[in-house]
């Protein structure tokens, strides 16, 4: 059975790593969040040149490291030379599964959108089950024809998710998961009994407010995923 669906309690997931206090989406991010007691990270996947599963969250390089222009342009060994802030840099997805998986839940989210199939889930799927992670991992993207593609290749276990935001509130018509990811606006008393009826565990993303964090525990979703896993987790008494 997938982890993300045992238990009852409600679950700390750090967005994109402890990103409040060290740089997204890297290796440092994502260590300091299990030193900060988060239950898993998320964290985001986009394709090299070479077509290995690269841990970035823009299509570009400008944002977050040294470097300029598309992730796209440049080999897995390239990326990893540029600086992804205080030092840190592009970790693969191969890289992250080895170090963190056993011992956290993963959330994983393809940003490679489209009707095109450019082999991104495959790819993240071949990483998955390399390392035996199925039931630690939910495969999760805001594009409903990415995760049809994904539930054709992931290995068994996986749990899969649609992301959901206020301009994509139609595409849970053509997709429906294990799991639903809605913006936290979304989410009402009920929106969480159309979930419980239909048997869906609601994530909801991303939490980093205190009151809007109670009032979300509340109303019973099973994980929020946040900037700042250590607080929100003394705020909501769960230290």
């Amino acid at each position: 059975m997938n982890q993300w669906a045992c238990g009852e309690r409600l679950l700390i997931i750090a967005h994109r790593g402890a990103s409040a206090d060290a740089p997204e989406n890297t290796m440092r991010a994502f260590q300091l969040a299990c030193e900060q007691g988060a239950d898993g990270i998320e964290f985001d996947v986009l394709l090299s040149a070479d077509a290995i599963p690269i841990v970035i969250h823009d299509d570009t390089l400008d944002r977050t490291t040294n470097g300029t222009g598309p992730v796209k342009s440049m080999t897995a060994a390239q990326l990893q030379q540029l600086d992804a802030g205080d030092g840190e840099t592009i970790p693969t997805l191969d890289q992250v599964l080895d170090t963190f998986g056993r011992n956290w839940l993963l959330n994983i989210e393809i940003k490679l959108y489209g009707w095109f199939n450019r082999g991104c889930e495959k790819a993240v799927a071949a990483v998955i089950a390399k390392h035996n992670l199925a039931d630690h991992v939910v495969v999760s993207s805001f594009d409903f024809r990415v995760m049809r593609r994904a539930r054709r290749v992931m290995p068994p276990g996986v749990g899969l998710a649609l992301l959901r935001d206020n301009s994509y509130t139609y595409t849970h018509r053509f997709f429906k998961g294990q799991f639903d990811h809605p913006h936290f606006t979304l989410v009402t008393e009920k929106s969480m009994d159309m979930a419980r009826a239909t048997g869906q565990r609601v994530n909801v993303w991303t939490v980093d407010d205190s009151a809007e964090a109670q009032r979300l525990q509340a109303l019973g979703v099973n994980a929020l995923i946040t900037n700042r896993p250590a607080a929100l987790r003394t705020e909501l008494g769960l230290t």
